[in-house]
């Protein structure tokens, strides 16, 4: 599929375009999506990061991990694929096109250690959660390795682990700030969301709902942007656009949306965005 990023002169997301891919696409064309799995009894964060990427048009979608992980996962997957793996990544080769880590993974070395090896790879990579976290304490490490092409997610506690120095009363300003020090897009979430990039660009999404305050919607998000980055849309780009789709789903989804039935609003939401239909100023059609 083809995305257009949308926004206003005032710096507002707004509901992106879409064409259909072209005839001759197959599933490689699409983007191939890796997510490192959550351990046993904690696999749930990183199945809905996987199950919104490959909704939002990824062409596959692997669950990569350790065998008895992958066990769990395999009881409630079937579209995604599952991959063994160890902190060698023998599992990946070239036709990976971006990477999710962080939903469910659990906040100690191991998941430091993953979060490293895989920035290693120059993949674009989504952090979210835990692979923040887990650098808390030592976010020089993390900056290090990060480049322009990784987006991190942190709500704003997992912010001020990493960024304890930025105010986070200019919400707008401590995302710019952040995005300069990484050296990657920060996308900062709240009820108003601000996306920052490394070369000083800000947008915000104005386009949400309260009822996406329910556990699981932050890793929903995160898929939704890895898989926009598997099918080649820029990391800036990606996190605006699916930071205004998260919204959409908000609010079309309405009292008693739960991020298991986010993934079922994914479909409707891409439908919405290949008509011609008017926006105002929150992306809400007219």
């Amino acid at each position: 599929m083809g995305f257009t990023p949308n926004s206003s002169d005032d710096g507002t997301i707004l509901r992106p375009s879409l064409v259909p891919p072209p005839s001759d696409a197959h599933k490689y064309s699409r983007g191939h999506v890796m997510v490192w799995s959550g351990p046993v009894l904690h696999t749930g964060a990183s199945r809905l990061s996987a199950q919104s990427a490959l909704a939002v048009g990824a062409g596959l979608v692997t669950l990569i991990g350790e065998r008895a992980r992958l066990a769990e996962q395999a009881a409630h997957v079937t579209a995604i694929m599952l991959r063994e793996t160890d902190m060698s990544l023998a599992c990946v080769d070239d036709r990976v096109t971006a990477f999710a880590i962080g939903p469910g993974a659990g906040a100690g070395a191991s998941v430091r250690q993953a979060v490293l090896n895989i920035l290693s790879l120059n993949v674009p990579t989504i952090l979210d959660a835990d692979a923040l976290t887990a650098f808390e304490g030592d976010p020089a490490t993390l900056f290090g390795a990060t480049g322009a092409t990784d987006v991190m997610t942190p709500h704003i506690g997992e912010f001020r682990r990493l960024f304890p120095d930025i105010p986070t009363d200019n919400t707008a300003d401590a995302a710019r700030r952040a995005a300069d020090r990484a050296q990657c897009v920060v996308l900062l979430k709240g009820s108003e969301t601000w996306v920052a990039s490394p070369d000083g660009r800000t947008l915000a999404n104005r386009h949400a709902s309260p009822w996406l305050a329910t556990a699981g919607s932050g890793d929903v998000l995160t898929g939704l942007i890895c898989g926009l980055v598997a099918q080649g849309v820029k990391a800036f780009d990606a996190a605006s656009m699916a930071a205004w789709l998260h919204g959409d789903i908000g609010v079309q989804g309405g009292p008693g949306l739960t991020a298991d039935n986010m993934i079922g609003h994914i479909p409707l939401v891409l439908r919405g965005c290949l008509h011609d239909e008017s926006e105002d100023g929150s992306g809400s059609r007219t």
